[in-house]
């Protein structure tokens, strides 16, 4: 109720309503996916609150998750941001499934596949800010 009528709630987060389910997929949440080597795969999923595509990037689009552990950090390369525009750019719920990449305490995932599980929230408004 919370973020249908103010867009924030003070109380449980909305993707921590949805962990088992979660689980069941085998994503891992934010925090686990920070613990994780370089180099390791894995699948995680959140909100997303930004998505990113700085002219001096090259064509890569940066998307920021956030689930009840924390942020996210994606890397989506123009390849996949291309074959995977849908899933890019219309998700309000995202699973990413991608590599680890960590340069010290600074950890990316970079998505080899995005799926757009914006259903699972059940028409709960969740808005990305988007930056190009």
């Amino acid at each position: 109720a919370d973020y249908r009528a103010l867009g924030l709630s003070l109380r449980s987060h909305p993707v921590l309503l949805l962990r088992e389910r979660l689980v069941g997929e085998g994503v891992t949440s934010a925090a686990e996916l920070r613990a994780l080597p370089d180099g390791a795969w894995v699948r995680t999923a959140g909100l997303v609150i930004t998505r990113q595509r700085p002219g001096t990037a090259s064509g890569v689009t940066f998307v920021t998750l956030e689930d009840e552990t924390g942020h996210s950090n994606l890397v989506v390369w123009r390849k996949i941001a291309e074959v995977q525009r849908q899933a890019l750019l219309q998700s309000r719920l995202m699973a990413a499934r991608g590599q680890v990449q960590r340069e010290g305490d600074v950890v990316h995932l970079v998505v080899r596949h995005m799926t757009d599980w914006s259903d699972w929230l059940d028409g709960l408004p969740v808005l990305s800010r988007d930056f190009h």
